[in-house]
């Protein structure tokens, strides 16, 4: 059972309101049966269930029946013309049950009923009185139900006059303000005299649920009937003025552009009389003009010119002219020929590096060897693509800058940490709205030259999500065979990038992709050392401050201790950032001073250095007092440099259990075993016990807890200071080692040995043990350091051992290297088949970086101390 009653028109409605004020259903037949008079007050009557609508008291309503059970009910309902209408809980079951169904309906007199092409029959009913279900008889074939009459008559008071009133004021509003509301339903509603009539009509006429409708039927009082549909008009009434305000607000703009089209026509008339061409086509005329004096590749300028006469055609009001100008505008500002003339004198390159940047030679002679390499091939070669990885703060930006300036060639930079759109590198196709390029053409068009030196920055922070890998579509930028022809979604034409000397930076390698690590030439930026700093500091940083804060007249100057200080005792990192902070701390400091009159230390000293910046943030390795027996020195490799790392060990007795401590990862645990099976190997030859280690605990520590420390390099380290504490002698104060140990005692190379090194020689260290195989690597330590420091080279345990302890072990024939019987040496044979194809050579077992490295071999992490 359902009702068209929304759908109604507003002639519909009025005729179906004049029904319900007479007294018949109109040419439909005559009233029911039974006199209202004479109803009883229960009765039992057919019900038709409603999905859809609700029938008052008094109303008229057309009914859609297509249901069997419907059907059968109204053919029951024949005799007497009236029949029980009640609205259905469940609005989706086709065949409701009785707990389905609501428990207060309407009893109502039967219209004609009228057969309707699509198999449907229409019905009219008019509700006469509202109804309680009190017991439900049957539910098949029909629904057949007992019903109790409601009376719901009330005297008339004066707050049921005001109520009325109310209601009847909110009523005019809404029927004003709904187009669907016939103008003679207020008249009707005006017309009724009793409370709840009124009720009924207006929540029969206004547009509600059937939730809010049997909500109005099931209240009983006429009073409180009229305070919830009052309630309901209010909210309606809100709904209709703010569609109206929306209304109003959408036919001012039409009729705003239609006045603007219309005065826009009237322009152009009066121009077209005068002889005079409009402003869109004095536009094309200077695009084409443009396009005329233009460089570009024969692709481009016929797309230009393609849409150039599209331009032209179109009309001046179509949203498309704005957008196809910004195309072609795009496609002139890019520079397609323009380009800078390269300075390819090599001397004024170095001498511009050597001026800017201390150190970095790798660096200064790769760049050295490309301007040799263009200017003895004329500028016919593949620009590299140069990665820069190191710390933060080593001067990987800044020397890409100053490789622009060596070079003559404009400087573009773009950051492309964070960026996870693909969309940021090749731009958005032109159907969407706001469409533009990527930033490598922005880029471009604002430098306005095709070879410029482009860094891109950060390329290892890139991520990647559901708007795709912007690393990916870096592949076609960074690769000489694809990016002469790059293309760009919004420009759609190919465009050259392989004039562009790139060079990305990054901090990591391990985040970038394989497959664009591949197409990059790698670059590593050291840490700077402590001597590095200090050179940097006076040739670069304090002029630099000193001119900054205004004091260059007063002639401050920092003493080598005071640098020393700070970069030791109030900075901890691989770069100079924090170092130039500091400075530039101290010389405010003075520039107060001396804007205040006072006096001022024209030369800072380590000394003054507590008054200006406070008491030290950071301290460095140092050696102890005296010799110690089951400690070592070993060395720490970490972004910020080196630095000295003792290594303890304390035996208790116990159950042969093994303790480590200080927050080692897997490897350096790994070491640790290794360094105690090799002690437990050679226990006779110690002239220790062998039962001896299943009686004590050994407990291995290394300081600062609080740092994670991982690598293979502390292996000699350890085994060093266990068996120091297992024979009782001590390990010499000023010896520090680093390398790692297999179960054999032989002794494998290491890697950052460099920074190990300077450690060890600022901590006063005067002897340093390093693997033979590292030899090769001390080309980079200076050469003062190498004459400071007795470099012991060493091979196996025993080596080092003789070099690290302070006594003779108790089996000094053993321990010292003395002349033993030799051993026969083993008879080698001949590889055979793919081992001899192979090799039998093993290569060096380095470390391997992790991808954050709390710690390379016995190292720290970095931008972490305790």
């Amino acid at each position: 059972m359902a009702t068209n009653q929304e759908y109604l028109t507003p002639d519909m409605r009025n005729w179906l309101m004049a029904a319900s004020f007479g007294d018949g259903l109109p040419g439909l037949g005559p009233r029911s049966n039974i006199p209202a008079s004479e109803l009883p007050e229960v009765f039992e009557l057919p019900v038709l269930p409603l999905r859809d609508t609700v029938v008052f008291p008094r109303m008229v309503a057309p009914l859609t029946i297509g249901r069997d059970r419907s059907l059968r009910a109204m053919e029951a309902a024949t005799a007497v013309n009236t029949v029980l209408t009640v609205a259905q809980r469940n609005t989706d079951a086709l065949e409701p049950k009785p707990s389905d169904m609501y428990t207060v309906g309407t009893v109502a007199d039967m219209g004609r009923a009228l057969r309707m092409p699509d198999g449907m029959t229409s019905l009219l009913v008019r509700g006469r009185a509202r109804v309680h279900i009190v017991e439900w008889l049957q539910a098949t074939p029909f629904m057949v139900a007992r019903a109790k009459l409601i009376d719901d008559r009330n005297a008339h008071t004066p707050a049921i006059e005001a109520l009325m009133r109310a209601v009847l004021a909110l009523f005019e509003k809404v029927v004003r303000l709904n187009e669907n509301l016939p103008e003679q339903a207020y008249i009707y509603a005006l017309n009724v005299s009793e409370p709840g009539w009124l009720a009924d009509l207006i929540a029969y006429t206004i547009p509600l649920d059937v939730e809010q409708r049997q909500l109005i039927l099931e209240t009983i009082e006429p009073i409180n009937r009229l305070q919830k549909l009052g309630v309901l008009l209010a909210k309606e009434l809100d709904v209709l003025e703010l569609e109206d305000r929306i209304a109003l607000q959408v036919q001012n703009e039409v009729d705003k552009s239609q006045r603007e089209m219309f005065l826009r026509e009237q322009i152009k008339a009066i121009q077209t009389e005068l002889g005079e061409s409009d402003t869109g086509a004095q536009d094309v005329l200077a695009l084409r003009e443009r396009l005329s004096q233009k460089k570009m590749p024969e692709a481009a300028r016929a797309k230009a010119q393609h849409e150039i006469d599209r331009l032209a055609k179109m009309d001046g009001m179509s949203p498309e002219v704005t957008m196809t100008r910004t195309y072609i505008e795009w496609l002139l500002d890019l520079p397609w020929s323009e380009q800078t003339e390269d300075n390819l004198d090599v001397k004024h390159a170095e001498r511009v590096l050597n001026e800017r940047h201390y150190g970095l030679n790798k660096v200064k002679e790769r760049v050295l060897e490309y301007i040799s390499v263009r200017k003895l091939t004329s500028g016919q070669m593949h620009s590299p693509i140069i990665c820069f990885v190191g710390p933060p703060g080593t001067g990987k930006t800044s020397l890409a800058h100053s490789i622009a300036h060596s070079l003559g060639r404009k400087f573009a930079r773009i950051s492309v940490g964070g960026v996870h759109d693909e969309a940021e590198i090749r731009g958005h196709r032109r159907t969407y709205i706001g469409a533009l390029p990527g930033r490598i053409l922005q880029t471009m068009r604002r430098v306005g030259s095709i070879n410029p030196l482009f860094v891109l920055d950060e390329i290892d922070k890139m991520g990647e999500d559901f708007r795709g890998d912007p690393a990916a579509a870096l592949l076609e930028v960074l690769d000489p065979e694809q990016n002469r022809e790059f293309e760009d979604h919004y420009l759609d034409v190919p465009y050259d990038l392989s004039k562009v000397l790139w060079i990305t930076t990054a901090n990591w390698l391990d985040p970038v992709p394989p497959a664009l690590r591949d197409r990059m030439e790698i670059i590593e930026f050291p840490s700077y050392l402590e001597e590095e700093k200090l050179k940097i500091s006076k040739q670069f940083l304090v002029p630099r401050q000193v001119t900054e804060n205004g004091l260059r007249e007063a002639k401050l100057s920092f003493t080598d201790e005071a640098i020393k200080r700070i970069i030791r005792e109030y900075t901890y990192e691989a770069g100079v950032r924090n170092l130039e902070r500091e400075i530039g701390t101290i010389c405010r400091k003075i520039a107060r001073r001396l804007a205040e009159n006072q006096r001022y230390a024209r030369r800072i000293t380590a000394g003054q250095l507590h008054k200006y910046l406070g008491p030290p943030r950071f301290d460095f390795g140092m050696l102890d007092a005296q010799d110690q027996i089951g400690v070592a020195n070993g060395v720490a490799w970490t972004e910020a440099g080196g630095d000295l790392m003792p290594i303890e060990v304390t035996l208790m007795e116990g159950k042969g259990v093994l303790t480590l401590t200080g927050q080692l990862g897997d490897v350096m645990q790994e070491s640790a075993q290794a360094a105690l099976s090799y002690a437990r190997s050679i226990a006779r030859r110690l002239g220790i016990k062998a039962n001896r280690f299943e009686k004590i605990d050994i407990h291995i520590h290394v300081a600062e807890g609080a740092v994670p420390k991982d690598g293979p390099s502390a292996g000699i380290t350890i085994a060093t200071a266990l068996i120091s504490a297992l024979t009782k002698v001590p390990v010499r104060r000023d010896v520090a080692m680093t390398g790692e140990i297999t179960l054999r005692g032989r002794v494998l190379p290491i890697g950052g040995l460099k920074e190990k090194i300077m450690a060890a020689h600022r901590a006063g260290v005067r002897t340093f043990i390093l693997p033979t195989k590292n030899i090769k690597d001390l080309a980079e330590i200076p050469k003062k350091v190498q004459r400071d420091l007795k470099l012991a080279t060493v091979t196996n345990m025993e080596e080092v051992l003789g070099a690290a302890l302070a006594a003779p072990l108790p089996d000094e024939s053993h321990t010292n290297g003395a002349h033993t019987t030799p051993r026969p040496k083993p008879r080698q044979r001949k590889p055979r088949g793919n081992a001899a194809r192979r090799g039998t050579q093993r290569s060096a077992p380095y470390p391997i970086l992790q991808r954050r490295p709390a710690m390379q071999a016995n190292c720290k992490p970095t931008g972490v101390r305790p």
